[in-house]
């Protein structure tokens, strides 16, 4: 199993791996020039997302400046808009169905590490040095038809249903059903989204 298998899994994976590290650095430079890219050059923009993400439906609009991980692993439906500064942290799938509205410092997490230290770092090396930490991955799921609020941070794993609204500031640990206003840390479901 390679690397970037482990991590689509879900297992501990090394991410110095040289595959996992070839692609973050092309999304880092996608993501730079895509953030530099004239504001008004949808042509640009289109060619620069087209490259970066795994899917897109029609319509997206991302606000500079964005910031992903691997960006092949990052799925919008239709009609979705991503405001400014933005990070995806896309060492598993983010899927973000149609109608998405994601306000600015939205932050969405896919990986985590060991809290053991051993676990996370191995042991040092005989000159004190250390390998890349070991890190572990779950998918974020996203709805159609969802707002997620500014300076919201979703955590890995989580899933968060159809016509539901996130308010600002709200830390989601846990999956969001359907048709709901959810907010607070940690992000609770408040009352139903008539």
């Amino acid at each position: 199993m390679t690397e970037r298998e482990k991590m689509l899994a879900g297992y501990l994976y090394d991410c110095g791996d040289t595959e996992l590290l070839t692609q973050w650095h092309k999304a880092k430079d996608l993501v730079r020039d895509y953030n530099q890219a004239n504001s008004a050059d949808k042509e640009e923009k289109d060619r620069i997302l087209d490259e970066l993400l795994g899917g897109r439906g029609k319509n997206l609009w991302i606000t500079a400046p964005f910031y992903a991980d691997y960006g092949n692993n990052i799925y919008f439906g239709n009609n979705c808009e991503v405001n400014m500064n933005c990070t995806f942290l896309d060492d598993n799938k983010i899927v973000i169905g149609n109608n998405a509205l994601i306000a600015p410092n939205v932050q969405i997490y896919t990986a985590f590490h060991p809290t053991n230290a051993i676990e996370r770092f191995g042991l040092p090396k005989e000159d004190g040095s250390f390998e890349f930490c070991k890190t572990q991955t779950a998918p974020v799921t996203i709805g159609d038809n969802v707002w997620i609020g500014g300076g919201v941070i979703i955590m890995p794993g989580v899933t968060i249903g159809n016509n539901v609204v996130i308010g600002a500031g709200s830390v989601v640990t846990k999956d969001i059903p359907d048709n709901v206003i959810a907010f607070g840390n940690p992000c609770r479901v408040m009352r139903e989204n008539k």
